[in-house]
């Protein structure tokens, strides 16, 4: 069915194939609601057919929809319309694993061991949320353009080997990552999961599968039967750490294998630390249970031919048949090849399900596992009451951890491993762990922690075991990286499961800036030179008459030192204010009403020749008076002046409103106020005013 082009769910739009694989075919599509590009997966029409897989398939999708993980691949939707069938996920741009290891064979140890970290922590989530894999292999694992893996098929696989036999033929082609148990038809689990990542990581790191044969059931029987070859032969330049984390996690018995992705998880990471040293424990059987030999394909096909082989009574007729059947296969050339065919068909189903029997024939008790955990919180059973159903039920391997709960109470089971899941049996041998609760646990904050290094804090908070949240905030008083809040407050009792909000100073808000030299500047100048650098500027003005008008003459902080942005500069500015010239002219004569005297005749003192007296006009000596001008407090005139002084004059410059009084002899004669801001004047004072 050609897609391209078509409109899914009245939502996405399928624009091209971008693979095609044995159960699925995948496209990329826009989604005209979200407005972004996905993957969808739409599930070929020989799966739609089978109501079983198709229930088990939603369902399996849905519970992986809700895992969120980095190393995840997101579903996002699991629809179906008109028969078809898809999923709805996240689309990831670069190349499978598998693709990398064929173009690249070996992969270099730290790069491998680095992608199977992030594998494991996808399965640790997984398996937390009690989601198996059950088909972990290169194929399966893509990685981005930024070297992120990104664990693809999630709880599809189960719907696959739980499906019909011709799911399960589809998915048979995964066998060279198979673990025993899974390769047998038993019960899966994590550690199965962690077997597969085993292969995964001996793949990358020798370019090979540790198990290899002609057919799928011998591969089977391989993974059951034999040992792998140590990957450090094949490629000399593993640690020893990552060689024996290899061997654990493809222990055939799963109780020697990792117990869960956390403890991989963990050797990994030490692995990257300590590569040479020898920190990975491999245990052994303590059982002494004799090895069985199960029959191979090989071993099967040759007892047939030897059936085929026994002696015939009638040559005669046998060699009739032969000619017939000889001379059928001349005139039908086509009929030789589907026979074959047909043959290989037969044998291969027959040795699979006499290997199945086989296998079957030697399993333990099985039973379903109970739910002792409750539903969402209610109906917890106690650590005695779980251990009454598995005992009755025959389960013989419990393991009791104990944590604090703030949730469940004291000696109640928090969780189960493996999970309840209806109409799936597990053997009785299995192990079974059971968490149970401490109750709350209660802490005391320590007493100190404001004022203090935030690492500092968080040090001690971690031996403590407390979990806390920290939130940097600017502060312009406490330096970067100091404690500011703590919440609850020092000192205080908690459960261990409070969540502790620190408020931590990342310092000023402001960056630091060198403050320029702004003296002798235009105002401004200064004003926008300080702006620039994120100053805030207040101006002062003072009269300086040593200064030029309107430049600066002092700022706050001094030149070349370092201050903070928004920080506020005041700056001097020289401001001298408006003068006017202020001309006085004092008519005296008017101002005092004085007349001139007469000429009067006075004698000389001198005699004509006739003896007479001589006598002439004179003029006797005029008035004077002394005239006083002042300008408010200063006097600018004090002189003595004939009362007949018509024209006295004197200039001024000031500024303001002043007082102008002009005096003669001591007696004010003139008394005004003056504006010297209306500009230069003439003021005469001919009259008492």
């Amino acid at each position: 069915m050609n897609l391209i082009g078509k409109m899914l769910n009245n939502r996405y739009e399928v624009l091209e194939m971008i693979g095609n694989g044995g159960m699925a075919t995948v496209y990329r599509a826009k989604d005209h609601v979200l407005n972004r590009y996905d993957a969808i997966k739409v599930l070929k029409d020989e799966f739609t057919t089978d109501s079983d897989f198709i229930k088990r398939f939603k369902a399996e999708a849905q519970s992986a929809a809700a895992l969120a993980h980095a190393n995840i691949v997101q579903i996002y939707d699991v629809c179906n319309e008109d028969n078809l069938y898809y999923i709805v996920m996240e689309l990831i741009q670069g190349k499978t694993l598998k693709e990398i290891i064929s173009e690249d064979g070996k992969l270099s140890w730290k790069w491998s061991v680095n992608i199977a970290i992030q594998i494991a922590s996808a399965l640790e989530t997984a398996h937390k949320n009690n989601i198996i894999h059950r088909d972990i292999k290169p194929h399966n694992i893509i990685i981005t353009e930024d070297g992120i893996a990104k664990v693809t098929d999630f709880g599809i696989a189960k719907a696959v080997s739980n499906s019909t036999i011709t799911a399960f033929g589809t998915t048979i082609g995964s066998v060279h990552y198979f673990s025993p148990e899974h390769a047998r038809g038993g019960y899966t689990d994590a550690k199965s999961d962690l077997y597969s990542l085993g292969i995964v990581l001996y793949e990358m790191l020798t370019g090979k599968v540790p198990f290899d044969a002609d057919t799928p059931v011998s591969v089977a029987l391989k993974q059951v039967q034999e040992e792998p070859v140590d990957p450090i032969k094949y490629n000399p330049d593993i640690p020893v750490s990552v060689n024996r984390i290899i061997l654990k996690a493809m222990q055939k018995d799963p109780n020697l294998r990792y117990q869960n992705a956390t403890e991989m998880l963990q050797d990994l990471s030490l692995a990257l630390k300590k590569p040479n040293e020898d920190f990975v424990v491999l245990a052994t059987r303590s059982d002494d249970s004799p090895t069985q030999k199960i029959p191979t394909i090989y071993e099967l096909e040759m007892e047939k031919n030897n059936d085929r082989k026994a002696p015939v009574t009638d040559t005669t007729k046998t060699t009739k048949k032969q000619s017939k059947l000889k001379e059928f296969y001349t005139k039908h050339k086509w009929a030789k090849p589907i026979t074959v065919l047909f043959i290989a068909t037969v044998l291969f189903i027959v040795a699979m399900y006499s290997t199945i029997a086989i296998f079957n024939s030697g399993r333990t008790k099985q039973e379903e596992m109970p739910n002792l955990v409750g539903v969402n919180g209610e109906g917890n059973l106690t650590k005695e009451e779980a251990l009454k159903i598995l005992g009755d039920l025959g389960f013989e391997n419990v393991i009791i951890e104990e944590e604090y709960s703030d949730d469940i109470e004291e000696g109640y089971v928090i969780s189960q491993t493996p999970a309840a899941q209806e109409n799936f049996k597990i053997n009785v041998t299995q192990e079974i762990k059971l968490v149970i609760s401490k109750g709350q646990k209660i802490v005391t904050l320590p007493k100190k922690m404001i004022g203090k290094k935030v690492d500092d804090v968080t040090s001690e908070l971690d031996k403590l075991d407390l979990k806390y949240e920290v939130t940097e905030v600017n502060d312009e008083k406490v330096e970067a990286g100091y404690v500011l809040e703590v919440d609850p407050e020092e000192g205080e009792e908690i459960t261990a499961a409070t969540v502790i909000q620190i408020t931590v100073s990342k310092g000023s808000a402001y960056k630091d800036v060198t403050v320029p030299s702004v003296i002798n500047s235009t105002e401004s100048d200064a004003y926008n030179t300080l702006s620039s650098i994120g100053l805030t500027v207040k101006v002062n003005y003072e009269e300086n008459s040593s200064k030029s008008d309107g430049v600066v003459t002092s700022q706050s902080i001094t030149p070349g030192s370092t201050a903070k942005e928004g920080e506020t500069i005041t700056i001097v500015v020289n401001k001298q204010p408006k003068k006017s010239k202020i001309t006085v002219k004092v008519n005296l004569k008017a101002l005092m009403n004085y007349t001139e005297p007469k000429p009067e005749l006075v004698s000389t003192n001198t005699f004509d020749d006739d003896g007479n007296e001589i006598f002439e006009n004179k003029v006797v000596e005029v008035d004077r008076a002394t005239v006083v001008i002042e300008v408010g407090e200063d006097t600018i005139l004090s002189e003595n002046y004939p009362m007949t002084k018509t024209d006295i004059t004197k200039e001024w410059t000031s500024s303001d409103v002043k007082e102008l009084k002009v005096k003669v002899n001591g007696v004010t004669k003139y008394h005004q106020q003056v504006d010297f801001n209306r500009g230069d004047q003439t003021i005469s004072v001919d009259s008492s005013n």
